[in-house]
């Protein structure tokens, strides 16, 4: 194709361009990913040396995603990725998806008018890790090669919705030759197909014509699942990958409808891949794991994304040791696995499944000595390592403990951006090889499985801290006042650290009268929590120092303007006077408190509510309501978390939970604590904290 000038069209002369460096190179593989400004994605543009179908899932990819493609854009420099576990280590999102022995280049194009872009450059798996001097010199001309090859165009090619396929520069082959294999592959009693670098059938014969159930003149030319849309499948494709990617045989069971299996071995070779189809004569579906054995009858990225999936919601390090053991031990039909850390020079186990405690015992604190057993190897290097059998293990560490009852073992480095996290350890009662379509997707499951492990270790040490904050915040005992029954609960919202705002407290003023206060101070977070812990402080200090209801909010609201915060709370204060049966009520924006007469009747307080603390509005005002509270009458003061339900009217909930107070009866305080909480979580997940302070006159004292 030309332009109006007579000159190649951009697109024709970066396909020209393309193939060129492919070739320079050495690789296997080419392809330029261009910007798109205006979806902020990188679109494939041109390929070369596979199917294009075959790279379908990251035509387009999003450019704001942490990735090789970008990183190479975005930065200005080459990246270089040696192996799959490399992969792992840097981009484990994108090593789950790509699952594949790989080695590749992403450079990125400079110098280029029009657009950023970058040239993916695939290399055959195996070779040296190293990229030399040299290499580097050619993946420089090549990145220069393409930036003119775009250009010599006015404009860039534009990104297409499906990249353009590169045909590689093949020599003519002798037509003797030719024509004796074909002679004999038609001879063969099974079916037979030779694919080009494009996916192309260029041989066909008849028997496998007749299995596929097409003519082979329909085959010919053609990409097979392009006229099969049973092999149109994740399944097929993610096999083919694999082949291409490994240059391993591969083999796999398809259905051809309505109920006819079809055995397809792939060998991929340097111009091609060939593919023998035989009848599968167990005519059987096979196991969802048997994905992982090189037959699989679903693709193991789906595998690996439902696991991934399955990470993600976990919190705490139990949670990813409790999946790893539910899910993913059963997943590779493993019978055992051990999860370590490294401290100190030792191996620590942090979780087991599949081993006797006696074993653990013995292999708990053992030397992270790269020497002496794999998980140290794993826990020092970063090497995660593979034995199919006992002799294997013992060839390679002689002096590793033999007393497990396991025959196989894989050994999984978790990588960490400072050095190893941990290791995982998948264990097998009998010898077991390890195929390269299994370690496939260990490697990319290992780096999941240790961003979610690094991601609990710090919930972990937060929520330590959160807890020890809030256990120091919150009052450990409530004091003992004679004539006043009280029992309290403090319940943390159900998501996030487990730390809040919400805090109450009881203050013993003289010998007849005592100060109950509850509060919740805005957020769900560590500065939430300290403010509460600084806001009870200054409310207890003005309640013992003899000022009154309202004056205790005032001075506390200045207080909070000091403190220069930017966040409000909620507060009630009330004063009871044990020895007068009546209680003195302040609220600064919070929910008014219940109270139950000895007859059980029980009414919502009717008071008016000052501003919230902390809202800077000069001096407010705080009104002062009392109230008659006769002995064997109940006070309830709670936080909105009690009472506040999505969607439902606030007034509605409150008059459910006075009615409940009042159904109550005699119930002990501590056992009606627990009933109107539990009630709480039974009908709706709680997501804000919830603080319920009961105080009741006329009972025998006690906290």
């Amino acid at each position: 194709m030309t332009g109006s000038d007579g000159r190649p069209d951009a697109a024709s002369a970066l396909c020209e361009a393309l193939a060129a460096v492919v070739l320079r190179t050495g690789a296997k593989i080419g392809g330029v990913y261009l910007l798109d400004p205006a979806e902020d994605a990188l679109g494939l543009v041109a390929l070369y040396g596979a199917p294009v179908d075959a790279f379908a899932p990251w035509w387009r990819v999003s450019f704001a995603v942490h990735g090789p493609s970008q990183d190479a854009i975005r930065d200005e420099r080459l990246v270089w990725v040696s192996s799959l576990e490399e992969l792992a280590h840097v981009y484990p999102r994108v090593a789950a998806a790509i699952p594949y022995p790989l080695t590749f280049a992403m450079a990125p194009l400079s110098g280029v008018r029009h657009c950023r872009g970058a040239l993916l450059l695939v290399y055959e798996p195996g070779r040296s890790p190293r990229l030399g001097h040299h290499e580097r010199r050619r993946i420089a001309w090549s990145t220069r090669r393409i930036a003119h090859a775009l250009n010599a165009a006015d404009r860039p090619p534009a990104i297409p919705d499906r990249p353009c396929f590169v045909p590689p520069r093949l020599p003519e082959p002798r037509s003797r030759p030719g024509l004796t294999a074909a002679g004999l592959v038609e001879r063969l009693p099974f079916g037979a197909l030779d694919l080009d670098l494009g996916g192309r059938a260029t041989l066909v014969n008849t028997a496998a014509a007749d299995l596929l159930g097409r003519p082979a003149e329909q085959l010919l030319g053609a990409e097979p699942w392009t006229l099969l849309p049973w092999l149109d499948n994740t399944t097929f494709m993610d096999a083919y990958r694999t082949a291409l990617a490994s240059r391993e045989p591969l083999a796999l069971s398809v259905l051809r409808p309505p109920d006819r299996w079809l055995d397809f071995r792939l060998h991929a070779y340097e111009n091609g891949t060939s593919v023998l189809v035989s009848p599968d004569r167990s005519s059987r579906p096979f196991d969802a794991r048997s994905a992982l054995t090189g037959t699989p009858p679903e693709s193991r990225i789906h595998l690996l994304m439902a696991l991934a999936a399955a990470l993600t919601e976990t919190i705490g390090v139990q949670d990813v040791v409790d999946l790893v053991a539910d899910q993913i031990l059963p997943a590779f039909r493993a019978q055992g696995m051990i999860m370590s850390t490294a401290d100190a020079g030792r191996i620590r186990i942090i979780g087991y499944r599949g081993y006797a405690p006696a074993v653990i015992e013995q292999l708990d604190g053992l030397p992270t000595d790269a020497d002496l057993t794999p998980a140290g190897r794993a826990l020092t290097t970063g090497a995660s390592s593979f034995f199919a059998d006992r002799g294997e293990l013992t060839r390679v560490h002689p002096g590793a403990p033999q007393s497990t009852g396991m025959e196989a073992w894989a050994f999984l480095s978790l990588p960490g951006s400072g050095g190893p996290l941990g290791c995982l350890l998948l264990a097998y009662d009998h010898p077991h090889s390890f195929t390269t379509s299994e370690r496939s997707v260990l490697t990319p499951l290992a780096g999941l499985i240790a961003q979610a492990l690094d991601r609990a270790r710090l919930y972990d040490i937060k929520h330590g801290l959160a807890h020890a904050l809030q256990q120091t915040l919150l009052p450990h005992t409530l004091p003992t006042v004679t004539g006043l029954d009280v029992a309290a609960c403090y319940l943390p919202a159900g998501h996030g650290m487990d730390i809040g705002g919400d805090f109450y407290d009881l203050i013993r003023l003289t010998d007849t009268t005592v100060a109950a206060v509850i509060g919740d101070v805005q957020g769900h977070d560590m500065k939430a929590a300290a403010l509460m812990g600084q806001v009870r402080m200054a409310v207890h200090s003005h309640a013992t120092a003899g000022a009154t209801a309202d004056q205790v909010l005032v001075l506390a609201d200045r207080d909070l303007a000091d403190l220069d915060t930017s966040r409000f709370v909620s507060c009630l204060y009330a004063h009871l006077d044990l020895a007068r049966h009546q209680v003195t009520l302040a609220s600064a924006g919070h929910p008014p408190p219940l109270l139950r007469d000895p007859d059980n009747r029980t009414r919502v307080a009717d008071l008016r509510p000052g501003p919230p603390l902390g809202i800077g509005i000069g001096t407010p005002a705080y009104p002062l309501t009392t109230l008659s509270m006769a002995p064997e009458s109940l006070l309830a003061l709670y936080t909105d978390g009690l009472v506040e339900l999505p969607g439902t009217d606030i007034a509605q909930t409150t008059a459910d939970l006075a009615h409940r107070l009042g159904e109550a009866g005699n119930l002990p305080l501590h056992q009606l604590v627990d009933s109107l909480v539990r009630h709480r979580r039974r009908i709706h997940h709680h997501t804000d904290d919830i603080a319920l302070l009961l105080l009741q006159p006329g009972r025998t004292g006690g906290p």
